[in-house]
């Protein structure tokens, strides 16, 4: 029985199909008893789509029209390990299975699938060592999805983090198939190129270190050669000598590895000649990411990043990304990549009247404050999801920042509130990044404090968390109530 349970995964092309008929008439759960708590298991959130057992069989299909061409040039990578690195299909096959197996009870799905997995492996024939990648799979099944987007993959650290928990590129080739699969298997409109590019962005810098060590991705590196692009371009341009020398040096190490050096170009542009109280802003249509990537140049003051997080927030923007940089002249520079209401790119004929909404803000001729009652309502169907609030500090995540993680229910004015709050604590923002799953966000700042330090101390971590909860609980009324 188990050899044709695994064949019917593994041999027959179709495993989707056979596993949806055994599901219903009970047999998957009377052949795995562990499957049996998660048939017809409802999610009862905005994220997902179907129900725990519906996902998993979803999650098998995507793997299985890749594994036919079916999705080369739309999952290039994916479609590259399977075809190159000849991955291990049945631990690939019984993880992918097991991954959310766990799901429904008291116990993080993770930790309690990865044991339920360790049982039913071996039922199924796998060797010990295969057993060993299964349980390490399910355990971790959400590590590189957490990775991409709630953490700055532009951060070395994040990628050595990351690189130090896979250990192998045979295990990182694994698990960004069942990452990739299990996304896309949330629901029809989960997976994006927003998320693709960022996954594939992860995956390459990984493997560039597992492969040659952290010096591939090294800072002094990436800044080099960031430099040595963009005078290249500048000089193409028409640029002086002179004017691009300045260019070059006005900018610190984070600026050059934190942006692709098209941001550089478009920095440089607006930077050139700009007056003290000029504000210029350049807005791009990043069809490969699924956003609009919004520039701005301005003199740097305290509280920048939550002005303009303000501004983007009263246009209706939903900021999916964000970094800001202050130049060695007292500039800021600060790139924010938005999505309109429905997920994508602002359309072109909207971004003349959008830059010129931004603009307006921008100029104090709207109180952001008063302004922002009106836009932040949460629908009323959607005012029966309920998210507990997490905040949490990390200072291990990064060399020089503290991440401050907040978890909690999404509404459009949320990140302003949350900067304004910040801002109001002397509190510097340097990049944001947000992730939302539905209801729920989780919006990730690496900050300093006012002297450029982490926030180790235990007293001020409590403060600006009484903070933020604070802000996040006077908005969510305000939200609801429309006052």
């Amino acid at each position: 029985a188990t050899k044709l349970f695994l064949d019917t995964l593994l041999k027959y092309g179709n495993p989707e199909r056979a596993l949806r008929r055994m599901n219903e008439l009970g047999v998957l759960g009377a052949f795995i008893p562990e499957f049996q708590p998660i048939v017809a298991m409802m999610q009862f959130n905005m994220y997902h789509s179907y129900t725990v057992d519906e996902h998993t069989i979803q999650v098998i299909s995507n793997f299985t029209q890749i594994e036919r061409k079916e999705l080369e040039e739309e999952l290039p990578v994916a479609s590259h390990i399977l075809r190159e690195g000849k991955p291990n299909r049945k631990v690939l096959m019984v993880a992918m299975l097991c991954h959310d197996i766990g799901k429904g009870r008291d116990e993080d799905h993770s930790v309690l699938g990865a044991r339920l997995s360790r049982k039913i492996a071996p039922r199924l024939g796998l060797t010990k060592k295969e057993c060993d990648e299964v349980e390490w799979l399910v355990r971790h099944h959400l590590l590189m999805s957490d990775m991409a987007q709630k953490r700055d993959i532009a951060d070395p650290r994040t990628v050595r983090d990351f690189a130090r928990a896979v250990g192998s590129v045979k295990r990182l080739d694994l698990l960004t198939l069942l990452t990739v699969c299990d996304i896309r298997g949330v629901g029809p409109t989960t997976w994006n190129n927003w998320k693709a590019v960022l996954l594939r962005a992860l995956y390459r810098q990984t493997r560039a270190v597992l492969e040659d060590g952290m010096e591939a991705i090294s800072v002094d590196l990436r800044g080099g050669e960031a430099r040595k692009f963009l005078r290249k371009l500048l000089a193409a341009e028409g640029w002086d000598k002179a004017e691009i020398k300045h260019e070059l040096a006005r900018h610190y190490p984070p600026y050059w590895q934190g942006l692709h050096v098209t941001a550089h170009v478009v920095f440089a542009r607006l930077l050139r000649g700009i007056a003290e109280d000029e504000v210029r802003i350049d807005l791009f249509p990043d069809e490969e990411r699924d956003a609009t990537r919004i520039c701005f140049a301005l003199a740097d003051h305290p509280g920048v990043f939550s002005r303009l997080a303000g501004a983007l927030a009263l246009v209706g923007a939903e900021v999916v990304d964000a970094r800001t940089y202050t130049s060695k002249d007292g500039y800021a520079t600060a790139a924010f990549w938005v999505q309109d209401a429905q997920g994508h790119p602002y359309a072109s004929d909207k971004l003349n009247r959008l830059s010129a909404m931004i603009n307006k803000s921008l100029k104090g001729e709207i109180i952001t404050r008063d302004a922002m009652k009106s836009r932040d309502v949460i629908k009323k169907r959607e005012r029966a999801f309920k998210v507990p609030t997490s905040i949490t500090f990390d200072n291990e995540g990064s060399e020089i920042y503290t991440i401050i993680e907040v978890d909690t229910r999404d509404r459009p004015g949320l990140l302003y509130d949350l900067t304004r709050t910040l801002a109001d604590s002397n509190v510097y923002i340097a990049s944001a990044v947000i992730a939302t799953y539905g209801e729920q966000v989780v919006d990730a700042f690496y900050v300093k404090d006012m002297f450029g330090l982490k926030y180790h101390a235990e007293s001020k971590q409590r403060t600006l968390e009484k903070r933020l909860r604070e802000a996040i609980e006077q908005g969510a009324k305000r939200a609801v109530s429309g006052k």
